[in-house]
């Protein structure tokens, strides 16, 4: 019912955005969408149904086929058959030595698929999620970029007054410019992966709006990398669901394999029923048969029909083919094992390199707002430590430069951690549980970092 209320909410609020341009969206309501809108996850679920037919097709076998045919006409010289005004039968399969093996190969087939459906949930609940910690990083970058712009900015201006007066050099000034250049372009390719995005976003969700805005609240807090390396550790491992998607359809292919084989000098036992009305008064039957008394008759029967192949060549080639399909699967099973367990073991390994950056870049930034507060603070007092240079306001707008360049590199690696804690979740198989313990929970918002730099009094 809560869940229900929650998709009513954000459809009548994205309604209400339809013909905007822009629109906000939190974390939650973004993955609800795309779990429900992605082409993926109902091409998934179109496979699973084609499962679960394929399923139900092989134990029908044993329930009774019903038939009806019927004709009348008129007929002169020898018969060509008995005339049946109409019959009807039935059929049905008692034994089949194959048969319980193909019932199991189709319901490995549909675990198979189920598996497969739940991995690419987590694909889209993925890519969902890193578009939107993506788009909320890349805003908040864009915000530090406009005021780090403006620093620059000032700094050109300030340096053309030297340059004017005699106190500064025509190289300071053009490197100045190049500065404020260089973060102009920085901002423009920006905002084109803003955009980018935003559109991406939009795909996903299903709703034709181009611009969106994150809502940094609503992202709740990622596991720690250690966490995650723990629960992929050889006493605690988690299987992903492509594994076990691969190793259901393995297991499929070797019951269907096992029943091709137990086809030959096996006995398949079947039921028929009939019953038929026979009227011979509009053709010379009794004529040619005369022990056909009556002109119509009732015939009936019920008989168990037992079928033991010997000889069959195309059906012993197609259990050759099916012994090399399972063969494969098996094979192919084991080999996206071992790629994926190298893949996420060297994720794991670089996601601790991306926290200790993290890390890293987060001092480096502190650094930086430790030399702008120094230099405020000796642009106000007048004073120099140990009779240093006279702190200039080119030296301030530098400073403040600096600090918002470390914050901008801070935000960027911090990324490209939060997308390893993402990519590490899928591959535990348990990104669906995190999501739902978020959505279940207040968010608790992301460590908040400064986002303006000090300004002086």
């Amino acid at each position: 019912m809560q869940a229900a209320l929650r998709l009513a909410t954000v459809l009548a609020i994205l309604a209400a955005f339809a013909g905007k341009s822009s629109a906000q969206i939190s974390l939650s309501s973004a993955v609800d969408l795309a779990l429900r809108n992605d082409p993926r996850v109902k091409v998934g679920q179109a496979e699973v149904n084609k499962a679960a037919a394929a399923l139900a097709q092989t134990r029908d076998v044993y329930l009774p086929t019903a038939s009806v045919d019927g004709g009348y006409g008129q007929g002169l010289g020898v018969p060509t058959g008995l005339p049946t005004v109409f019959s009807f039968s039935s059929q049905s399969l008692l034994f089949n030595f194959s048969q319980r093996d193909n019932i199991r190969a189709a319901v490995a087939a549909l675990d198979s698929a189920r598996f497969a459906l739940r991995d690419t949930h987590d694909q889209v609940a993925e890519d969902a999620v890193v578009t939107y910690l993506n788009l909320d990083n890349d805003q908040r970058r864009q915000t530090a970029m406009n005021q780090e712009f403006e620093f620059a900015d000032r700094l050109v201006n300030i340096v053309q007054d030297r340059v004017d007066a005699g106190q500064d050099t025509r190289t300071s000034l053009l490197r100045a410019r190049r500065t404020a250049k260089q973060i102009e372009l920085d901002k423009l390719q920006l905002a084109d992966d803003i955009a980018a995005l935003s559109a991406h976003l939009s795909h996903l969700i299903g709703f034709p709006i181009t611009s969106f805005t994150a809502v940094s609240d609503s992202i709740p807090a990622l596991p720690s990398i250690a966490s995650l390396v723990e629960s992929t550790t050889p006493s605690g491992q988690t299987d992903a669901f492509v594994l076990e998607s691969a190793d259901a359809n393995a297991r499929s292919k070797q019951e269907l394999a096992f029943g091709e084989h137990r086809y030959l000098l096996r006995p398949q036992i079947s039921l028929a029923v009939n019953y038929s009305r026979i009227d011979t008064g509009q053709n010379d039957y009794t004529t040619y048969y005369p022990s056909f008394k009556s002109k119509s008759e009732n015939a009936a029967s019920v008989y168990f029909q037992i079928t033991i192949p010997i000889y069959d060549r195309r059906h012993q080639e197609e259990s050759r083919e099916a012994s090399a399909e399972a063969s494969r699967a098996t094979f192919e099973a084991a080999v996206q094992r071992t790629q994926f367990l190298e893949s996420r073991f060297k994720l794991q390994h670089s996601a601790t390199e991306l926290a200790t950056r993290a890390e890293l870049a987060e001092i480096d930034r502190d650094l930086a707002e430790e030399q702008l507060n120094s230099t405020l603070i000796q642009l106000q007092s007048g004073a120099q430590p140990n009779g240093a240079a006279v702190m200039t306001p080119e030296d301030e707008q530098n400073a403040r430069l600096q600090e918002r360049q470390r914050y901008i590199e801070l935000l960027s690696t911090q990324f490209e951690l939060q997308q390893a804690q993402v990519n590490l979740l899928r591959q535990t198989g348990v990104l669906d549980d995190w999501l739902k313990s978020a959505l279940a929970a207040p968010a608790t918002p992301s460590p908040s970092l400064q986002t303006a730099p000090p300004t002086s009094q």
